[in-house]
């Protein structure tokens, strides 16, 4: 029997990854029904560190922990911090598939972001595919006919704050090491919402506390899966499989938490997975995008406890130039998120 092609395996592992974060996203909200959002982030990522440190081992390059990039760290990694408390708030109080539809607008704004962050050039078609886009947006939002809270707003800033992660990864993963890029986003998570957290704790009865762990370990096994994905195939067929979370939203959320997507959110998620489609597709070709941040973003929309990111991973040789291209480069994130 044939094994199957390298690009149908990374389909198929990126399609595993994105079930996992869905999976990940829905302890995120049953625990967002008890906890702050501040309480979850702090103790998903505490528990992550042993997971990540298992990884942190294998790495064998020489170096230290100090960025080459002081001033983009910082920015990513206070992106990632808000973006990260911002989409555990919004899948909190949100229908799944409206968080969903909401974030997958991240493509498009790291469209925009590259234009001043990457000095890249967005022609007319991808303009337009932007435009297009946000305006699928609007219609998940509604505004001025449906009633808009914090959950919308946290939301927009989620998928705001992982394209901007995503932008600045574009131009200086190729500089950081690593370790630098994974590490400084948990520890300011633990230390922000570690201040925070006196202000709002719950107390956690021992049995909420597997939920805690869950968060972490999901988000630690999918992106696993993720490199593994984008190890075999190219990008362009395994990033927009991300889009495949909001068949299992709609599927979480009608069984779990008794949600139905209405017509404004199905219609506005189409429009907006078409124009991120298109997008991906459009930046695949030669002479399009000098920088192609979108594709090579490697991002999942939404943020977790983990940067989106392929630490301690290097495509093989002869894996393809956009491979290369990308080389040293994190899968941004969680949503994360995700």
């Amino acid at each position: 029997m044939a094994r199957p092609s390298p690009n149908l395996r990374g389909a198929l592992l990126a399609l595993l990854a994105f079930a996992i974060y869905a999976g990940h996203d829905v302890v995120v909200k049953l625990l967002g029904a008890h906890y702050p959002a501040v309480q979850i982030v702090f103790f998903a990522t505490l528990l992550g560190f042993p997971l990540v440190t298992l990884m942190m081992i294998r790495d064998r390059s020489d170096g230290n922990l100090r960025p080459r990039h002081p001033g983009w760290t910082a920015l990513r990694t206070g992106a990632l911090v808000i973006s990260g408390l911002a989409a555990f708030y919004a899948f909190g109080v949100l229908p799944l598939a409206q968080t969903y539809a909401i974030l997958f607008s991240m493509p498009l704004l790291i469209t925009l972001l590259s234009v001043p962050v990457l000095g890249e050039t967005v022609g007319l078609r991808r303009g337009l595919a932007v435009l297009v886009g946000l305006a699928g947006v609007l219609i998940v939002l509604r505004p001025g006919t449906a009633p808009l809270g914090l959950g919308h707003l946290a939301a927009v800033v989620a998928a705001l704050g992982s394209a901007l992660s995503s932008v600045i990864m574009r131009k200086i993963g190729q500089h950081e090491r690593n370790v630098v890029l994974l590490v400084y986003p948990m520890m300011a998570n633990v230390v922000l919402m570690g201040i925070a957290l006196p202000f709002v704790y719950v107390p956690v009865p021992v049995g909420h506390l597997a939920g805690f762990a869950a968060v972490a370990l999901f988000a630690f096994l999918a992106m696993l899966v993720l490199i593994m994905a984008y190890r075999d195939g190219e990008a362009v067929i395994v990033a927009p499989m991300q889009y495949s979370q909001i068949l299992w939203a709609a599927v979480y959320g009608y069984l779990i938490f008794g949600e139905a997507p209405d017509g404004a959110t199905v219609l506005g998620a189409a429009v907006i997975i078409a124009s991120g489609l298109y997008i991906l597709l459009r930046e695949s070709r030669a002479r399009v995008s000098e920088n192609r941040p979108v594709l090579t973003s490697r991002a999942r929309s939404g943020l977790a406890v983990f940067p989106r990111a392929r630490p301690f991973h290097r495509r093989p040789a002869g894996a393809g130039a956009e491979a290369a291209e990308g080389g040293n480069e994190p899968l941004a994130n969680p949503a994360g998120n995700r």
